[in-house]
């Protein structure tokens, strides 16, 4: 089997891959929503794989591998070595679970990342209602994420919440030493939703990147008695290229709560420091941004190791991300907790893929499908109709 051409286009907010190849097998692949600028990139590895056997996974990424780098910039990596695993599956008849040693587990946790409700405010009474709505969802999730600090409106919208001036315009982000005003109220807005879900479920916050050391110690040592599941991105994290693991290693020594970071990390390498510093206690990869579906299995393995957790990353994947995630995830160690749950953006996404289940959650969880390859098709007739202009050959 050779592959015969590469292809990207854009589907509602996620661009998608295809790698064709001679044998009339197609592999699909995604990148996170919103990443059309990434287009380009794809396309930049197609001389470079073309002819390839597509089922000799490594092999091909080892082409293309050292070019990329982290989020957004290992996103087209990422998608192509996705479509390879799809087509290895489709072509063994096999789910790409087996591919990478089998199932350790029947379904798979995930927790809300993606199923939101739209905020009216930033009050503690503001969360608590927001909490409530999402506790109600019908998926049954039993872990919840949701976006304080930095990793939220709060530093334009919250008044005196930090020592600087606050940036909206979503590139430059928001950094600073909160004012005690500021720390006391996001810890009141966490108090406010762990008062809604009790102990029933788990409550995860995602927090930054851009707090200082001492506020990063302070918040995480103020939250202990509430059990929180874990703080994301506090020091660095989503669209930061470094990790700065000596400084989560203060923070995570300092404190019971457990401290979690990885999203924007591209290849096992540059999680290296993270684990073997023991830096953090959770660590979330992407897999469309770490490098792959085998990159995110080999970092979980290699934290397992460690007594690391692995909460993978996945929020705007898609349901290309959506059917990635559960077969990695199926074969995962067992520090495993649950994957970030990804929805269709438009909902007409559903219209157009086959093979999910019927709810896609149940309570919390989804269950693990058999069929080959990701085990989603798409209705190529349905989905031509969206396809943008310039792309109709997307499916040929």
């Amino acid at each position: 089997m050779k592959i015969t051409d590469l292809k990207c286009t854009v589907l509602g907010q996620n661009p998608v891959v295809r790698i064709v190849t001679d044998e009339g097998i197609s592999g699909y692949g995604a990148l996170e929503s919103g990443r059309h600028y990434n287009r380009p990139q794809v396309l930049y590895y197609k001389q470079a794989i073309l002819g390839e056997d597509p089922t000799n996974v490594e092999r091909v990424m080892l082409k293309i591998r050292r070019r990329g780098s982290f989020k957004p910039w290992g996103s087209a990596v990422s998608a192509i070595e996705v479509a390879l695993w799809d087509i290895a599956g489709k072509a063994a008849g096999l789910p790409v679970y087996k591919l990478l040693g089998g199932k350790i587990r029947d379904r798979v946790r995930v927790y809300n990342g993606a199923v939101r409700f739209p905020m009216t405010g930033y009050s503690p009474e503001h969360y608590a209602e927001n909490m409530a709505r999402m506790k109600e969802a019908k998926e049954g999730f039993t872990i919840i994420k949701q976006g304080i600090g930095f990793h939220s409106p709060m530093p334009g919208r919250v008044p005196n919440l930090f020592y600087g001036d606050a940036h909206t315009s979503g590139f430059q982000g928001n950094r600073g030493l909160l004012t005690e005003q500021g720390l006391r109220h996001v810890i009141a807005c966490v108090e406010a939703m762990k008062e809604v879900l009790c102990d029933e479920i788990g409550l995860a916050l995602d927090c930054g990147p851009g707090w200082t050391v001492p506020d990063a110690i302070r918040l995480a040592k103020a939250l202990e008695p509430l059990n929180i599941m874990w703080l994301e991105d506090l020091i660095t994290g989503d669209y930061v290229p470094y990790t700065n693991a000596g400084v989560y290693r203060e923070v995570t020594q300092s404190t019971s709560t457990p401290i979690h970071t990885g999203e924007q990390i591209y290849l096992r390498q540059n999680f290296k420091d993270l684990i073997e510093q023991h830096a953090v206690r959770i660590v979330g990869p992407d897999p469309f941004d770490i490098g792959g579906i085998a990159e995110l299995k080999w970092v979980a393995e290699y934290a397992d190791l460690h007594g690391i957790l692995m909460a993978p990353h996945g929020t705007a994947d898609g349901l290309i991300g959506l059917a990635a995630l559960v077969q990695v995830s199926a074969t995962l160690p067992e520090n495993y907790i649950a994957f970030e749950y990804p929805v269709g953006r438009p909902d007409w996404w559903y219209d157009i893929v086959d093979g999910l289940p019927d709810p896609i959650v149940k309570d919390g969880f989804v269950d693990v499908w058999d069929r080959p390859g990701l085990g989603v098709t798409f209705d190529e007739r349905a989905a031509k109709a969206y396809l943008p202009d310039g792309d109709g050959d997307f499916f040929d």
